[in-house]
């Protein structure tokens, strides 16, 4: 089967995880905010715990409000974010780097909800430099992780878990049990996001990244992905149509059992 070629309607019976296509990228960012929302309401004060993307962004504003306007605490709440980019010296970018993603969470989510109703900011976590086995201890400790919503990369990372290069001796288990590391983020994700992020700037886009490994991310109750970039469509494709492995490790959604690919109306219609 040409996973480029097929039409999409034939795509969707072929789907190797569950597709749902939906009109707009907005509609995403409402339905994220309200999953989110609704999972520490139905928790009833109970420990939340949501592992966080930082793309897709648009919905944080959205659930700040939902929030702030429902009156939800998240003081039994624990955020945990994926991710964030490094220096050349394995530290985390400057606060004030546009491409910050402490930066962006705080400016998106943190400083919008009411004070009274946000968690402390011991439970807003980032995986740190030097201390990649405390949160994957962290991680282990919950009796659940809620959910996770995020986005995918060009070359199928989730986080930033880039397929190994040629030659890492690396097997597709072995990846899918991969915890929390730094690593050199993939040319393909250096590309993509710096002519999207910072205009193309290249030679200033950082080459390093901490994430959270595929183990951590795969606790998550429920997983959803959601892609309504142009550059999306290959990768929707692959994930959809190709067996699990490391190489696109979106499709180690397809072993997940309550994950979910959701795209916009315009990407799942396209054709080449």
């Amino acid at each position: 089967m040409d996973i480029y070629r097929i039409a999409p309607e034939e795509m969707k019976s072929h789907a190797l995880m569950p597709l749902r296509v939906m009109e707009t990228e907005q509609s995403m960012y409402e339905e994220m905010a309200e999953i989110i929302a609704g999972c520490i309401e139905k928790n009833k004060g109970e420990q939340t715990v949501v592992i966080l993307p930082v793309g897709p962004i648009g919905h944080y504003p959205l659930l700040a409000k939902k929030i702030n306007e429902r009156h939800i605490s998240l003081k039994n709440c624990w955020f945990i974010n994926m991710d964030e980019y490094l220096d050349e010296n394995d530290r985390p970018i400057p606060y004030d780097n546009p491409l910050s993603f402490h930066a962006i969470m705080d400016r998106l989510l943190y400083s919008k909800i009411d004070k009274d109703l946000l968690m402390p900011p011991e439970q807003r976590i980032f995986p740190e430099p030097g201390h990649e086995a405390e949160v994957d201890e962290l991680i282990d400790s919950f009796d659940k992780v809620d959910c996770c919503l995020t986005g995918v990369g060009i070359n199928g990372h989730l986080a930033f878990n880039e397929p190994p290069e040629p030659g890492d001796p690396i097997t597709d288990d072995g990846f899918e049990q991969i915890g929390t590391r730094c690593l050199n983020i993939a040319r393909e994700t250096i590309v993509n996001n710096g002519a999207h992020k910072i205009r193309g700037a290249l030679d200033i886009f950082p080459r390093r990244c901490i994430t959270l490994g595929m183990r951590q991310l795969m606790r998550a109750e429920m997983f959803k992905v959601y892609l309504y970039c142009d550059w999306q469509w290959g990768i929707m494709r692959k994930g959809l149509l190709t067996e699990p492995t490391r190489f696109a490790p979106v499709t180690y959604l397809q072993k997940h059992k309550n994950a979910e690919m959701v795209v916009t109306k315009e990407l799942f219609t396209a054709m080449i």
